[in-house]
C-alpha cells in the first residue's frame, strides 16, 4: 500500500505512512506527541522518532501534556537516565516548556486543534502540484504558524518543522496521487484546492 517512495523499505515507516502520516487529526493529546516527535526530531531522522517513540512516551508519561508542563528539574534528570533517551537536555527542557504553552494555547481557544485548525477553517489544504510530488520544505502557512508559535514561547518549531508537523496531522496532504491514502483522505474529509504560496525549498519527488 506505500506508494509514496520517502516510507518503502521499512515495516515501522511504512505502517506510519499508511496508518498515521496526512491523516487528519483533532484530538489534542496526538497533537502534543506529533508536534514534540517533530520538536525532538529537529538534526535527527525521522526513522530514529519512530523506534524510539516508546520510550518517548515512557519519559513523558504519554505525551500528556498536563503531566509534563508540571515537570521538574527531578524529571529532567530521570529522562535522561533512562535507557535509549536523547541525551539532550535542550529538547528535553523544550518539550517541557513546550507542553505549558500548549496549555495556554488549551485554555484560550478551547483545544489547541481549534487553535490550529482554524489557519486552514477546518480543511486539509491540497496545494497544486504537490500531487505530482513537488514538495516544499516549507510555505507561507508553515511560517504563519511558526511564527505564532515562537511568540507564545515554543521551542524548535520553525517554519521548516511545522510544515512537516502540517503534513503529518494533515492539515496539508501531500501524499502523492497515485498512492491510495492521497484519494481516501479527500473522500473522508473536507479539503480546499489552493496554489502553491511562497514555497522555499521545492524538490521533486518520484
Amino acid at each position: 500500500m506505500s506508494y509514496c517512495n520517502w516510507s518503502r523499505g521499512d515495516a515501522l515507516m511504512e505502517e506510519y505512512h499508511d496508518k498515521e502520516w496526512g491523516v487528519p487529526l483533532w484530538e489534542d493529546g496526538k497533537q502534543f506527541e506529533f508536534l514534540m516527535l517533530e520538536a525532538l526530531q529537529c538534526g535527527l531522522s525521522w526513522m530514529l522518532m519512530l523506534k524510539k517513540r516508546e520510550i518517548f512516551r515512557e519519559c513523558f508519561d504519554g505525551f500528556d501534556y498536563r503531566k509534563v508542563a508540571g515537570y521538574t528539574e527531578e524529571d529532567v534528570e530521570r529522562i535522561l537516565n533512562t535507557p535509549g533517551m536523547l541525551r539532550s537536555v535542550p529538547k528535553i527542557k523544550a518539550v517541557i516548556g513546550n507542553a505549558g504553552c500548549f496549555e495556554q494555547i488549551v485554555e484560550e481557544y478551547g483545544s489547541f486543534c481549534k487553535y490550529l485548525w482554524r489557519y486552514t477553517d477546518g480543511k486539509t489544504v491540497l496545494y497544486q502540484g504537490h500531487e505530482d510530488g513537488y514538495i516544499p520544505v516549507s510555505n507561507r502557512l508553515s511560517e504563519e504558524i511558526a511564527k505564532d508559535l515562537k511568540k507564545r514561547g515554543f521551542k524548535y518549531l520553525g517554519s521548516i518543522t511545522v510544515y512537516s508537523h502540517l503534513q503529518a496531522c494533515g492539515m496539508i496532504n501531500d501524499h502523492g496521487k497515485n498512492c491510495p491514502c492521497y484519494g481516501k483522505i479527500n473522500n473522508r474529509f473536507p479539503t480546499v484546492s489552493l496554489p502553491p504560496d511562497g514555497e522555499r525549498g521545492t524538490m521533486h519527488f518520484e
